[in-house]
């Protein structure tokens, strides 16, 4: 029986009877476990899924935060100008480009699992390229490979994390993704200080050699084999991720009736995104992507160094240190306050508060150029433009960082989620290779209209997220979904 007819007819079974299901206890259960113990407890089982597809993100972060540290080494040794050094911090996102055109796809068909394994490998390959340049092909080439893996991590492990956690965990686990990504940030910076870039690049490989064999332990997701017509899989998936003395029978229902409704139209073309159910949380999730990238978060996190450098700060590096560690706090209140908050409304304070926070950098900037450098009104300049970018990174990662992927992976209905969420991802990529390949011409042409550029934009973002984002916070998935019919 399909999952269409057992949603119309009512037979909804209690998993615990289901014949064949692995929480029989039987010699199925023993082959996929591996073990006689099993995890009870829904958030630990849950957890260590999270911590290991975690290392993704890491290497996400790990790509952005590397241009930092190695910047004037890498320009020295091989000779770069300061543009051809923007090609290299702003391919990754052209590569992340092509892997999220390709992301949705991709999990869809071999699933989040697959998808994960699949963008594991160029990332590895990249990190190789980059090790042994010795000219900008060989970065380039490097970068490229890096930004696809990428670009499928950015897709697949928000969505695979929504789609397993329990509804009043989902914005807490969601929010792991932004901050393992700042986690992978704050390693580049610091091992940055203390290895040669090449060193550097060689260890950029080692969450991906950790990821790969972590996969085999975890389960699929019990959304996306439910979709691929699983039965048994999908059951028994979500009971291990329950915990076995759990009673999933209204989880099961519900995502039966789903399954049921989406797959009543198994082609969706792009054309049809056009339909008032699909175009509005289409539109959210593009608008929080783009936004995300525009209020020039990626700008300060790629070339802190040369930001700190052009308001006074002799210590660069280690005040970009400073910012790693500062960002990877503040992803862990946001994650502690995803549930609790509300999605809609740290999303207003962040872009509040960003805006508020570039004004600041902006006119520190500006009154710069109209006082003499031996002044010591020059010297609190600096700090305040100093004070105002590590308030942007603060307020950005609280908000803007982590909830847009959030919400991203909730909003999208199944049967259009592989490709929304391919279009909103490439969305996201396409503004951050924008503001990374322009941000180092715009800081040489004036810092303070840069900053000008991404304070009003963060502005924008504030109305957008006011008027257009609903709350999701303590809605179950299929509910979200259900909301924009």
């Amino acid at each position: 029986m399909s999952f269409r007819e057992e949603a119309e007819d009512g037979n909804l079974r209690k998993p615990f009877l289901h014949t064949g299901s692995w929480y029989r206890m039987g010699s199925r259960q023993s082959s996929m476990m591996g073990s006689s113990q099993v995890i009870r407890d829904s958030s630990v089982s849950v957890l260590a899924c999270v911590l290991i597809v975690a290392l993704g993100p890491i290497q996400f972060g790990f790509t952005s935060g590397y241009s930092s540290p190695t910047q004037d080494a890498i320009t020295e040794d091989l000779g770069l100008t300061v543009s051809e050094f923007s090609w290299f911090g702003s391919l990754s996102n052209v590569g992340a480009m092509v892997g999220a055109i390709a992301s949705g796809q991709i999990a869809e068909y071999i699933g989040r699992k697959g998808s994960l394994m699949i963008g594991s490998i160029p990332n590895i390959l990249g990190w190789l390229a980059i090790s042994f340049a010795k000219d900008s092909s060989f970065l380039y080439l490097g970068r490229l490979l890096e930004g696809f893996g990428v670009g499928i991590f950015s897709y697949t492990v928000p969505v695979y994390i929504a789609e397993i956690a329990p509804q009043n965990l989902r914005g807490a686990l969601g929010s792991v993704n932004q901050l393992s990504v700042t986690i992978g940030i704050l390693l580049a910076y610091l091992l940055g200080l203390f290895v040669q870039w090449r060193i550097l690049a060689v260890l950029g490989i080692l969450p991906c050699l950790i990821l790969i064999p972590g996969l085999f332990f975890i389960p699929e997701s019990p959304r996306w084999l439910a979709k691929m017509g699983m039965t048994d899989d999908f059951e028994s998936s979500l009971q291990v991720l329950r915990g076995f003395d759990t009673d999933i029978s209204i989880e099961v229902n519900e995502i039966k009736r789903a399954v049921a409704s989406s797959t009543r139209r198994t082609t969706i073309r792009m054309a049809e995104l056009k339909q008032k159910k699909y175009y509005l949380p289409l539109t959210i999730g593009i608008g929080l992507l783009i936004f995300q990238q525009l209020s020039g978060a990626n700008a300060v996190v790629f070339y802190s160094s040369s930001i700190f450098e052009s308001a006074g700060i002799t210590s660069s590096n280690v005040a970009t240190l400073g910012i790693g560690a500062i960002q990877v706090i503040a992803t862990a209140v946001a994650t502690w306050l995803a549930d609790k908050a509300g999605r809609r409304l740290l999303l207003i304070i962040s872009s509040i508060g960003m805006t508020v926070s570039l004004l600041i950098v902006a006119a520190s900037f500006y009154a710069k150029d109209f006082i003499s450098e031996d002044s010591g009104i020059y010297s609190v300049l600096g700090i305040f433009s100093v004070v105002g970018v590590v308030a942007m990174i603060i307020f950005f990662s609280l908000g803007m960082g982590p909830i847009p992927w959030v919400i991203m992976s909730e909003i999208f209905p199944i049967n259009i989620k592989g490709l929304a969420g391919s279009v909103a991802t490439l969305f996201n990529w396409l503004s951050a290779w924008v503001v990374t390949m322009s941000a180092n011409l715009l800081l040489t042409w004036s810092p303070g209209g840069t900053f000008t550029i991404y304070m009003i934009l963060s502005a924008v973002a504030v109305a957008f997220v006011s008027f257009l984002v609903p709350e999701t916070k303590g809605k179950g998935l299929e509910e979200i979904q259900r909301s924009f019919r």
